[in-house]
C-alpha cells in the first residue's frame, strides 16, 4: 500500500481522533503502525487487531462508496492538505480525543487548503434563541463579506445560522461533520449540505457510512478549531460542546471569542463564564471578530468605525453596484450587472449585502436606492 492508502486503512482500523494512534505515528510511518497492529501483542488493543484482519476489504468498500458519493481522501503531504491541522499533534488530548487526523474525507467544489487559510469558526447552541441565530448569521455574513471562510458543524441552531449567513452573500463555507461525508446529518439539513458543497466543502475524518456518536462530536470539535484561524462561540450553556471547541482553539493558540447574551439567559451562561475566566475575548459584531483575526495577521486591519463614510467602508463590488441604483427608477439585477461591469453572481452578492445594510431595497420590478451611504 502507498502512504496515502496506509493512512486510509489505519483510519478504518482505529477510531479517528484516538490519541494513542497519534503517539504511534510520531515515531513510525502509518504502514509500520498498521503492521504492528496486525501482528498483535499486549500493547495493541484487541479491537484494533480484530478490525485489521479484513482491512483490505474495508479499504475496497470505503473507496467504492466514496467514489459513488463524490468524496476524496485528502492526507498530509497532498496539495489540498491544510498545514494548520498538523498543530493538533502538539496539543494534549481533551476528553480522550486528540492528535492530527490521519486524513480527511472531503466533498465539494472548494479546496480545503485555500478555504481554511483565512477562516473563522462560528459555533454555538443547538437550542439557540432568535437573538443568537441573528447574531451568528450577521457575524458570519460580515466575515464572509471580508473574504473569510466560515467553518461550522452543520448542526441545528447556531451552526446552521452561521453557514446560512455566509451563503446569503454567495460565499463558500465549510461544514465539519461527526459522521461520514456521504451522510446528510442532520437529515433536515440535507438541502443546506447540498448547497454548501456547490462552492464550499463538507469534511470529516470519519470513513464513509459512519454514523455520529457523542464521542465523535467531541473529536470533531478539534478539527473545527484546528482548521480555523479563530473560533467564535455564540450562545453556549455551562456544559456545551461548543465550549469544547473553544478550549481547542485556545490550546492551539488561535483567537478565542465569545458573544455575550442577556445575563438571565442560560444559553449564554457558558459564553459569559468563558469571558469572565479569560478564556475568550468578548465580541459583539463582525468588526470585532475581524479585528481579532487581524491581530493574528489573518486579515487586513478593519477600518475604525468612524473612518470615512459608510460608502468608503463597503467592499469594492458593493460600491460599484450602489453607484448604479437610483431613488425612482428600478434596475433589474441584469441591468445592475451590466452598468457595474460585474458578473451576475458578484452583483447578486453585492445586492444582498446592500439590502442587509439598508442601503438598497428590492421590488417586483427591480432594485432601488434606499438611503445614501456617502454621509459621514
Amino acid at each position: 500500500m502507498t502512504g496515502r492508502t496506509d493512512r486510509l486503512a489505519l483510519s478504518l482500523v482505529v477510531e479517528p481522533g484516538d490519541p494513542r494512534v497519534d503517539r504511534l505515528l510520531q515515531s513510525q510511518e502509518p504502514g509500520r503502525v498498521l503492521a504492528t497492529i496486525r501482528r498483535g501483542g499486549s500493547e495493541v488493543p484487541p479491537a484494533w487487531r480484530e478490525r485489521s484482519v479484513d482491512v483490505e476489504d474495508r479499504v475496497v468498500v470505503a473507496t467504492a462508496r466514496a467514489r459513488t458519493h463524490g468524496l476524496r481522501w485528502v492526507t498530509p503531504g497532498s496539495r489540498e492538505w491544510p498545514a494548520a491541522l498538523d498543530d493538533l499533534a502538539h496539543v494534549e488530548p481533551v476528553h480522550d480525543a486528540g492528535g492530527a487526523p490521519l486524513g480527511l474525507w472531503v466533498k465539494g467544489a472548494g479546496r480545503l487548503d485555500g478555504l481554511s487559510e483565512r477562516s473563522v469558526a462560528v459555533v454555538g447552541a443547538r437550542d439557540c434563541t432568535a437573538y443568537g441565530a441573528e447574531v451568528a448569521s450577521e457575524i458570519s455574513a460580515d466575515a464572509a463579506d471580508a473574504g473569510v471562510t466560515v467553518i461550522s458543524g452543520a448542526a441545528f441552531g447556531i451552526d446552521a445560522a452561521a453557514h446560512r449567513g455566509a451563503l446569503a452573500l454567495g460565499r463558500p463555507t465549510v461544514a465539519v461533520l461527526a459522521c461520514g461525508t456521504d451522510l446528510d446529518y442532520p437529515k433536515a439539513h440535507a438541502a443546506l449540505l447540498s448547497r454548501i458543497v456547490e462552492d464550499g466543502l463538507v469534511v470529516s475524518e470519519q470513513p464513509p457510512g459512519q454514523v455520529p456518536t457523542k464521542s465523535r462530536f467531541l473529536s470533531r470539535n478539534r478539527l473545527i478549531a484546528g482548521l480555523a484561524g479563530g473560533t467564535v462561540v455564540v450562545e453556549a450553556a455551562q456544559r456545551s460542546g461548543s465550549l469544547n471547541t473553544l478550549r481547542w482553539a485556545d490550546a492551539l493558540g488561535r483567537a478565542s471569542m465569545a458573544v455575550p447574551g442577556p445575563v438571565s439567559s442560560q444559553q449564554s451562561a457558558g459564553t459569559h463564564r468563558a469571558v469572565r475566566e479569560g478564556k475568550a475575548v468578548l465580541v459583539t459584531q463582525g468588526r470585532d471578530v475581524l479585528a481579532e483575526l487581524a491581530g493574528l495577521g489573518l486579515v487586513a486591519e478593519p477600518l475604525p468605525g468612524g473612518a470615512g463614510t459608510e460608502f468608503d467602508r463597503l467592499p469594492a463590488e458593493a460600491r460599484l453596484v450602489l453607484d448604479t441604483l437610483t431613488w425612482s427608477i428600478a434596475a433589474t439585477p441584469a441591468e445592475v450587472a451590466s452598468r457595474a461591469r460585474l458578473a451576475r453572481r458578484e452583483t447578486a452578492r453585492a445586492l444582498a449585502l446592500l439590502q442587509r445594510r439598508g442601503l438598497a431595497v428590492p421590488s417586483d420590478t427591480g432594485w432601488f436606492l434606499a438611503r445614501r451611504a456617502d454621509l459621514a
